[in-house]
């Protein structure tokens, strides 16, 4: 490909809404072009490393034993209503109506959709199992656009579904899928790390992330020092916390009773009062939980003192669509006394959840449901009592793994997949007959990556303040060749001749043939970030070129007569 042929709209200023660097280097380099918020045009540098991103993708799940196959966009509200999704999904669900009043939706996932197309074809055992993946563009109306490609609101996504005939060949998958997605983000020249991860709004049993480590990286990720255990922030879990260590003599006495405790209603104030460690304090935090068709109740959750709620884990312990903070006097509505709430006492009706670090624990100090009152010597039972994980794992605790210290780190999202079992087959109706004529839903796994995310995680990851530095895999092209002056005539010979022999060998070769100063040329390669260039300049009256390494801007003089052998040699 010839530059001067191409569109390639380079420019020297940043857009105003940039912050990261792939934003920046996407548009900057003529890659991507905003339309509007969280909208892309890609142009065409960037839909051909659209495409071999895409193509790495297909290569390994096609190996895999998947199946592609291409959904409809526009999915008919009924399919969403059948699975319970419809409202749970939230406003990130674009629904509209067409002509005649039928509701429709911007497929931001396909689960309702492929298990349509299961249910009206597969019938069978023997057909079993199956997994079928389109990469297809997907659109989630997100309430803050942002950080170009990272979070946009149309993205290219791969989704795939598998149907199983029982638990523990979805879960054989499932591990397959994690050693596929290893190869393919491996392939792309990408730092990642597999993570536990909860399973939102798709649902299911168990998830895990492939995260790409970068600062830039709106996750958050719990990491062990001392193994390979990793966790998103919203799944991670800690060895149970230990408590301060008293010298003899010295530990608190519990002794069992109620006591006046004035406007002391804080965590902190607490242990000032009673002069002891937050560890050995109840943290009650209420919340209003959110629900479908409008639903709501208030719900508490317990921990101890010394540790944070973690929101997400929460929700999910009640299953809420969202939590919400609770008023003052929708607290006292329902019974309750900010500031004083506890285990023991609580209001008819009153749901609530416990930490399950607290079970089994006699020693506690927790409000009395009374104003002005604590109680000293609370006793958690060792089971019997909802108890739930709720603790925000914090750095420094404790690898429940290993033991090792935990940290954290940023990460971006390139990879979910989640163990569904019968999350959508049940409420779909979706069934096969098994091995005795016994009519069973499916069992599921599914399997997502962005695949035009990863462009801008390929470069969060690869870059330098010149611009990108595109991995082999996910390159424009493999190499390019910058005419230092095009009207000179053995310049412009010497590399149209290196040109065609590069691309006779299977190479894919950008050609810098424009009227151009050399030093305007240079920064564009620079900018763009093909991982090779050749600068063939007034060294070639010499007989030598120059071969630079994007990455480190590492530069080395050929020979003219031997280029084509030692730059098979260095790049394959």
């Amino acid at each position: 490909m010839r530059f001067s042929r191409y569109l390639i709209p380079t420019t020297k200023e940043a857009p105003s809404d940039a912050v990261l660097p792939s934003h920046i280097y996407l548009i900057r380099g003529g890659f991507i072009q905003s339309v509007g918020a969280g909208l892309y045009n890609f142009l065409p540098l960037g839909k051909r490393v659209l495409d071999r991103v895409r193509d790495v993708v297909k290569e390994e799940l096609d190996k895999a034993g998947c199946l592609e196959v291409d959904l409809a966009f526009v999915t008919p509200a009924e399919l969403w209503k059948e699975s319970g999704r419809f409202e749970k999904y939230g406003k990130e669900l674009l629904r509209f109506t067409d002509r005649k009043e039928n509701e429709f939706v911007l497929g931001p996932t396909h689960e309702e959709m492929m298990v349509n197309l299961v249910r009206q074809s597969v019938k069978s055992y023997k057909q079993l199992p199956l997994n079928l993946y389109q990469i297809k563009t997907k659109f989630r109306d997100e309430i803050r656009p942002r950080f170009g490609l990272m979070r946009g609101r149309e993205f290219l996504m791969k989704d795939g579904y598998s149907f199983h005939k029982d638990e523990a060949d979805m879960k054989r998958e499932f591990d397959h899928m994690e050693a596929t997605y290893s190869r393919i983000f491996t392939r792309l020249g990408l730092d990642f790390r597999v993570v536990e991860a909860d399973s939102g709004a798709i649902g299911g049993t168990g998830s895990k992330e492939f995260m790409v480590l970068a600062e830039s990286g709106e996750d958050t990720l719990v990491v062990c020092e001392g193994c390979d255990y990793g966790a998103n922030i919203e799944a991670a879990v800690r060895k149970p916390a230990e408590g301060p260590r008293y010298e003899e003599g010295e530990a608190p006495e519990m002794t069992r009773g109620k006591f006046h405790t004035p406007g002391v209603k804080t965590i902190e104030d607490l242990a000032r009062f009673f002069r002891i460690d937050p560890f050995h304090l109840v943290k009650a935090v209420a919340k209003k939980a959110l629900y479908d068709e409008g639903r709501e109740e208030i719900v508490v959750f317990f921990l101890r003192g010394s540790d944070e709620l973690q929101e997400t884990k929460a929700a999910n312990a009640v299953d809420a669509n969202e939590l919400i903070d609770a008023t003052e006097e929708e607290l006292r509505a329902a019974g309750l006394e900010p500031g004083f709430i506890g285990p023991e006492g609580l209001p008819e009706g009153i749901r609530y959840v416990i930490d399950r670090e607290l079970a089994g624990n006699d020693t506690l100090i927790a409000g009395a449901n009374e104003a002005d009152y604590h109680m000293v010597g609370v006793s958690i039972p060792a089971e019997g009592e909802p108890f739930a994980d709720l603790v925000a794992v914090r750095e420094g605790d404790r690898c429940a793994k290993c033991g090792g210290k935990l940290r954290y780190t940023k990460g971006i999202e390139v990879g979910h997949i989640f163990q569904l079992g019968t999350r959508y087959s049940e409420p779909l109706g979706a069934t096969f007959l098994d091995e005795n004529g016994k009519a069973r839903p499916f069992v599921m796994g599914t399997y997502g990556i962005g695949v035009s995310r990863l462009l801008a995680a390929i470069i969060e990851q690869h870059h330098d303040e010149r611009g990108c530095i595109w991995t082999r895999e996910s390159a424009p092209f493999d190499l390019e060749i910058i005419v230092s002056n095009i009207a000179n005539d053995a310049e412009r010979e010497a590399a149209e001749s290196l040109y065609h022999a590069l691309r006779e060998r299977g190479i894919e070769v950008l050609l810098d043939d424009r009227k151009e100063r050399f030093g305007f040329k240079m920064n564009d390669f620079e900018l763009i970030g093909i991982p090779w260039g050749v600068v063939v300049g007034k060294k070639i009256a010499d007989g030598t070129m120059e071969l630079i390494r994007r990455d480190g801007l590492e530069r080395t003089e050929i020979p003219a007569d031997r280029a084509l052998e030692e730059i098979l040699g260095r790049i394959g």
